[in-house]
Protein backbone atom coordinates (compact mmCIF):
# COMPACT_ATOMS: atom_id res chain seq x y z
CA UNK A 1 0.00 0.00 0.00
CA UNK A 2 1.30 3.59 -1.08
CA UNK A 3 0.63 5.96 1.82
CA UNK A 4 1.23 9.81 1.43
CA UNK A 5 2.17 11.35 4.13
CA UNK A 6 0.78 15.37 4.04
CA UNK A 7 1.96 17.67 6.11
CA UNK A 8 -0.61 20.80 6.76
CA UNK A 9 0.24 24.43 5.41
CA UNK A 10 1.76 26.76 7.06
CA UNK A 11 -0.31 28.29 10.54
CA UNK A 12 -0.87 31.82 11.34
CA UNK A 13 1.19 32.03 14.57
CA UNK A 14 4.79 33.71 14.84
CA UNK A 15 7.74 31.80 15.04
CA UNK A 16 8.94 30.82 18.54
CA UNK A 17 5.68 29.94 19.94
CA UNK A 18 5.89 26.13 21.14
CA UNK A 19 2.33 24.90 19.20
CA UNK A 20 1.23 21.23 18.89
CA UNK A 21 -2.39 20.19 20.06
CA UNK A 22 -3.55 23.97 19.54
CA UNK A 23 -5.95 24.53 17.03
CA UNK A 24 -4.54 26.89 14.98
CA UNK A 25 -5.95 29.41 12.03
CA UNK A 26 -4.06 29.05 8.54
CA UNK A 27 -2.34 31.74 6.99
CA UNK A 28 -3.32 33.76 4.95
CA UNK A 29 -1.23 32.09 2.12
CA UNK A 30 -3.27 29.15 2.24
CA UNK A 31 -5.19 29.02 -1.12
CA UNK A 32 -1.69 29.03 -2.78
CA UNK A 33 -0.03 26.29 -0.60
CA UNK A 34 -3.37 24.40 -0.95
CA UNK A 35 -3.23 24.92 -4.32
CA UNK A 36 0.50 23.55 -4.64
CA UNK A 37 -0.35 20.29 -2.80
CA UNK A 38 -3.18 19.98 -5.12
CA UNK A 39 -0.87 19.90 -7.97
CA UNK A 40 0.75 17.06 -5.99
CA UNK A 41 -2.26 14.46 -6.47
CA UNK A 42 -1.55 13.33 -10.18
CA UNK A 43 -0.99 10.06 -9.11
CA UNK A 44 -4.19 9.70 -7.19
CA UNK A 45 -5.59 6.67 -7.96
CA UNK A 46 -9.91 5.68 -8.31
CA UNK A 47 -9.37 3.18 -4.99
CA UNK A 48 -7.43 5.44 -2.09
CA UNK A 49 -8.62 6.65 1.86
CA UNK A 50 -8.08 10.13 3.26
CA UNK A 51 -7.29 10.61 6.42
CA UNK A 52 -6.62 13.71 9.06
CA UNK A 53 -5.61 15.54 11.94
CA UNK A 54 -8.80 16.63 13.99
CA UNK A 55 -7.20 20.38 14.08
CA UNK A 56 -8.03 22.86 11.30
CA UNK A 57 -4.63 23.18 9.98
CA UNK A 58 -5.02 19.40 8.45
CA UNK A 59 -8.90 18.80 7.82
CA UNK A 60 -9.13 22.34 6.12
CA UNK A 61 -6.31 21.19 3.79
CA UNK A 62 -8.31 17.88 3.10
CA UNK A 63 -11.70 19.54 2.45
CA UNK A 64 -10.17 21.98 0.16
CA UNK A 65 -7.89 19.64 -2.08
CA UNK A 66 -9.64 16.18 -1.73
CA UNK A 67 -12.98 14.95 -3.41
CA UNK A 68 -14.16 12.09 -0.65
CA UNK A 69 -14.50 13.58 3.14
CA UNK A 70 -11.52 12.32 5.10
CA UNK A 71 -11.55 10.04 8.19
CA UNK A 72 -10.88 12.10 11.39
CA UNK A 73 -8.40 10.49 13.69
CA UNK A 74 -7.28 11.68 16.35
CA UNK A 75 -3.81 9.62 16.76
CA UNK A 76 -2.91 11.86 13.82
CA UNK A 77 -2.95 15.26 16.05
CA UNK A 78 0.52 16.30 16.84
CA UNK A 79 2.53 16.23 20.24
CA UNK A 80 0.58 17.21 23.14
CA UNK A 81 3.20 20.03 24.44
CA UNK A 82 1.04 20.15 27.65
CA UNK A 83 1.79 23.38 30.11
CA UNK A 84 4.19 24.55 27.23
CA UNK A 85 1.35 25.00 24.40
CA UNK A 86 1.31 28.74 23.15
CA UNK A 87 4.06 29.93 24.98
CA UNK A 88 7.66 31.08 23.62
CA UNK A 89 10.58 28.59 23.96
CA UNK A 90 12.38 31.60 25.81
CA UNK A 91 9.14 31.55 28.28
CA UNK A 92 9.61 27.72 29.45
CA UNK A 93 11.77 27.38 32.16
CA UNK A 94 14.91 25.52 31.44
CA UNK A 95 14.75 23.27 34.49
CA UNK A 96 11.49 21.83 32.41
CA UNK A 97 12.88 22.52 29.16
CA UNK A 98 16.93 20.87 29.15
CA UNK A 99 15.70 17.62 30.88
CA UNK A 100 13.43 17.03 28.08
CA UNK A 101 15.93 18.13 25.48
CA UNK A 102 18.19 15.50 26.88
CA UNK A 103 15.32 12.36 26.41
CA UNK A 104 12.47 14.01 24.15
CA UNK A 105 11.59 10.57 23.17
CA UNK A 106 10.84 9.09 26.78
CA UNK A 107 10.14 12.45 28.77
CA UNK A 108 6.99 14.14 28.69
CA UNK A 109 5.99 17.82 28.54
CA UNK A 110 4.29 18.63 32.00
CA UNK A 111 0.90 17.45 31.82
CA UNK A 112 1.50 16.57 27.77
CA UNK A 113 3.03 13.57 26.25
CA UNK A 114 6.40 12.26 24.95
CA UNK A 115 7.87 11.66 21.88
CA UNK A 116 7.73 7.89 21.98
CA UNK A 117 3.50 8.07 23.31
CA UNK A 118 2.93 9.62 20.07
CA UNK A 119 4.94 7.07 18.34
CA UNK A 120 2.78 4.48 19.68
CA UNK A 121 -0.37 5.98 19.12
CA UNK A 122 1.23 6.61 14.89
CA UNK A 123 2.18 3.05 14.62
CA UNK A 124 -1.16 2.01 16.66
CA UNK A 125 -2.63 3.55 13.58
CA UNK A 126 -0.38 2.74 10.77
CA UNK A 127 -1.59 -1.24 11.96
CA UNK A 128 -5.07 -0.31 11.54
CA UNK A 129 -4.18 0.81 8.13
CA UNK A 130 -2.78 -2.31 7.07
CA UNK A 131 -5.76 -3.90 7.64
CA UNK A 132 -7.81 -1.29 4.79
CA UNK A 133 -8.30 -3.22 1.44
CA UNK A 134 -6.96 -0.27 -0.41
CA UNK A 135 -3.90 0.27 -3.20
CA UNK A 136 -3.80 4.24 -1.84
CA UNK A 137 -3.91 6.40 1.47
CA UNK A 138 -3.24 9.75 2.06
CA UNK A 139 -2.98 11.09 5.69
CA UNK A 140 -2.50 14.86 6.54
CA UNK A 141 -1.13 15.36 9.62
CA UNK A 142 2.02 16.95 11.28
CA UNK A 143 5.92 16.87 10.99
CA UNK A 144 5.50 15.08 14.64
CA UNK A 145 3.88 11.89 12.90
CA UNK A 146 5.15 12.11 9.99
CA UNK A 147 8.95 11.53 11.10
CA UNK A 148 7.42 9.16 13.86
CA UNK A 149 5.66 6.93 10.91
CA UNK A 150 8.48 7.54 8.87
CA UNK A 151 10.79 6.15 11.64
CA UNK A 152 8.99 3.49 11.84
CA UNK A 153 8.73 2.08 8.74
CA UNK A 154 12.34 2.45 7.60
CA UNK A 155 13.75 1.09 11.16
CA UNK A 156 15.26 5.14 12.29
CA UNK A 157 15.39 5.54 15.98
CA UNK A 158 12.97 8.09 17.26
CA UNK A 159 15.88 10.36 18.46
CA UNK A 160 17.37 10.55 14.78
CA UNK A 161 14.10 10.67 12.95
CA UNK A 162 14.39 14.86 13.20
CA UNK A 163 16.98 14.45 10.74
CA UNK A 164 13.68 14.21 8.15
CA UNK A 165 12.88 17.97 7.02
CA UNK A 166 8.92 18.25 6.34
CA UNK A 167 8.02 21.44 4.92
CA UNK A 168 4.45 22.67 5.31
CA UNK A 169 2.12 21.50 2.07
CA UNK A 170 5.17 18.58 1.59
CA UNK A 171 4.27 14.95 0.78
CA UNK A 172 6.12 12.27 2.16
CA UNK A 173 5.52 8.80 0.58
CA UNK A 174 6.04 5.78 2.72
CA UNK A 175 4.99 2.09 1.61
CA UNK A 176 2.92 -0.41 3.87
Amino acid sequence: MDIYLIRHTQPAIAKGICYGQSDLKLAETFPLEAEKAEKQLSKLKSDFMLFSSPLQRCSKLAETIFPISARIDNRLMELDFGDWEMKTWDDIPQTELNPWMEDFVHMPCPNGESYMDLYLRCIDFLEELKQQNTEQAFVITHAGPIRAMHAYVNDIELKDSFSLKVGYGEFIKIEL
